[in-house]
């Protein structure tokens, strides 16, 4: 009797360890991401109606990354929003910065820093506008929006009027990005559908969910365009948007935008994923004026022809060839698409291929990265989750409305695995996950994660475990160039291993990650080879650096401050 209840222990654990997807035992390297919001004294509350009865009540919930105070540490901004029962309302809910203490812990300094009056908010970018050395915030919103300027003291100032760059509409994801390689940041937003909360669509017939009633739209209601803010260099900015070619006349429903040189031309192009409509690739001519080119690249629809429910997108060089590609997360129903680069603008969606499609059709996906989160040198995968409807849990549709995450490992073959209960429960935990930043909280080298949830508390994840392998983080300062150096492209070389990435404002849904580059480097000790190439067409070499540090590269300087990772903690 014992002998055969041994036998059925063995072949228990033999199944168990076959249900882990191929090379996740040996290659998750014992990380986990565990949810330390409430000791890091984060007490924040996004604010969204039960009912959710109209679509502008589910888009909310923008997170960014980023260091306010330049004092070394990422600090939190959340982005609050509004119901229909609080328009009226003398009390709103505020949007939140949370200063990062060094030690673990983050202070609501919200109120101090006068950050906090965004309206109806949306999502967040970064970048600095007036390049004075201090990151300023865009706030999208049921419009206006909100440009808060960084006055380098810990505060801000709201110059939305005075910037002229207020857009009045439904806005959704933006970024600043130098379109014009002028040196300052020029900025894009992307606007959803025109909603009047003074003119509410008409409930008289109910829209229908797979036999639901459910909130209506977008789809009949009408698209919003988007805009292309120039930026003057004198701290205000001109609509550009019908002259450079992006405006979007047919009313597109955009979501979230990420930028990037996609052609390797020097000039930065813009992708906006749309909703329910097919996406844009815009690529930039260099003169100033862009061209859709989102079909005959590949990027517009899916491998059927199909438009898809496109909300968070995220780029990055996933199988190390070079060539960028583009993942953008999507609705219930349909498939997250991975598009791979093929060459300058040419991309193919090999989602079902690359073992990232299926797991993803029960579940609404939100923010999203390409991110190495084990340090191993191979870019895995987020995907946070979370449904518009709460009405699909009374009909047990899909997978609920409160929905786990997803973390794809990469499996070095063009291949993902989908580990997310491999690496804590924290991941496992259902919630209504909206925006989501990435960034290394604690500057231990490895990166922690940051999600915005639509109702009630966020999560900050942070990656413990990772740091058998080693890293190297690289902030970028332009001078002739912007001074956050958004748009440089960093190629980082150790002996075989060749990774590349841009600095870029925005992307993920209406969020913003950590300006600085984190690059895995599994054992190997040594940098042979670092490669800024400017958007002002500088490039910097750097040669022979030691890892597991944080470097600064100056436009033109070269490498000018390097501070080893803070891994004293015990993890």
């Amino acid at each position: 009797m014992l002998l055969r209840k041994l036998q059925l222990a063995i072949s228990l654990i033999a199944l168990l360890l076959l249900a882990v997807p191929p090379g996740a035992r040996a290659l998750t390297n014992g990380v986990r991401f565990v949810d330390i919001t409430v000791q890091a004294g984060i007490t924040f509350k996004h604010i969204s109606s039960p009912e959710k009865r109209y679509i502008v009540e589910s888009m909310s919930g923008g997170v960014a990354l980023f260091d306010y105070d330049n004092d070394g540490w990422l600090d939190i901004y959340f982005v609050n929003s509004l119901t229909m029962d609080l328009l009226k309302s003398a009390e709103k809910p505020q949007s939140a910065l949370y200063r990062n203490k060094g030690d673990g812990t983050f202070a609501d300094v919200t109120k101090k820093a006068g950050a906090g009056n965004t309206g109806w908010g949306m999502g967040v970018c970064v970048g600095d506008y007036n390049n004075d050395g201090w990151d300023d915030l865009y706030v999208t919103c049921l419009g206006p929006n909100h440009l808060l300027k960084n006055n380098g003291d810990g505060t801000f100032t709201d110059v939305t009027e005075k910037a002229n760059a207020g857009d009045p509409r439904w806005s959704t994801g933006a970024a600043f990005v130098d379109y014009d390689n002028d040196g300052d940041l020029d900025l894009f937003v992307a606007n959803y559908v025109d909603f009047d909360v003074n003119n509410l669509p008409s409930q008289e017939r109910p829209c229908l969910y797979r036999g639901i009633e459910v909130q209506c739209g977008p789809r009949g209601l009408r698209g919003a365009g988007d805009t292309l803010y120039r930026n003057n260099g004198d701290g205000t900015f001109t609509d550009v948007s019908a002259k450079a070619g992006v405006s979007d006349p047919n009313g597109y429903y955009g979501m979230g935008v990420v930028c990037s040189d996609f052609d390797g031309d020097g000039f930065t192009d813009i992708f906006v994923a749309n909703d329910a409509t097919p996406n844009f690739l815009y690529r930039n001519k260099g003169d100033g004026t862009f061209k859709d080119i989102g079909f005959v690249s590949g990027a517009a629809v899916n491998e059927n022809g199909s438009e898809q429910a496109c909300m968070g997108v995220t780029v990055g060089d996933y199988d190390r060839d070079g060539k960028f590609d583009i993942f953008a997360t999507n609705f219930s129903q349909e498939y997250n698409v991975l598009y791979r680069g093929e060459g300058p603008n040419l991309f193919t969606d090999v989602s079902q291929a690359a073992k990232v499609a299926e797991v993803g059709m029960p579940y609404v996906g939100w923010g999203t990265k390409f991110f190495d989160y084990d340090n191993d040198g191979w870019l895995d995968l987020f995907v946070g989750n979370g449904h518009v409807y709460p009405q699909v849990d009374k009909a047990n549709l899909d997978a609920g409305y409160r929905q786990r995450k997803f973390l794809h490992k990469n499996n070095r073959n063009g291949t993902f695995s989908e580990v997310a209960a491999e690496c804590g429960a924290a991941l496992m935990e259902k919630r209504v996950s909206r925006g989501v930043a990435f960034g290394d909280i604690d500057n231990d080298g490895d990166i922690d994660i940051v999600i915005n949830d639509l109702d009630g508390a966020p999560s900050l994840l942070r990656n413990e475990g990772g740091n058998v392998n080693n890293a190297v983080l690289i902030k970028t300062m332009g001078d002739r160039s912007n001074r956050d150096g958004a748009g440089a492209r960093v190629k980082v070389v150790s002996r075989e291993l060749v990774q590349i990435d841009e600095v870029r404002s925005g992307a993920s849904y209406i969020s913003h990650n950590d300006f600085r580059l984190h690059f895995g480097l599994e054992k190997r000790t040594r940098i042979d080879l670092i490669e800024v190439r400017w958007p002002s067409g500088v490039i910097d070499k750097i040669e022979a650096v030691g890892v597991n540090r944080i470097l600064v590269i100056k436009e033109g300087k070269g490498l000018v401050e390097q501070k080893e990772f803070n891994r004293l903690k015990t993890k």
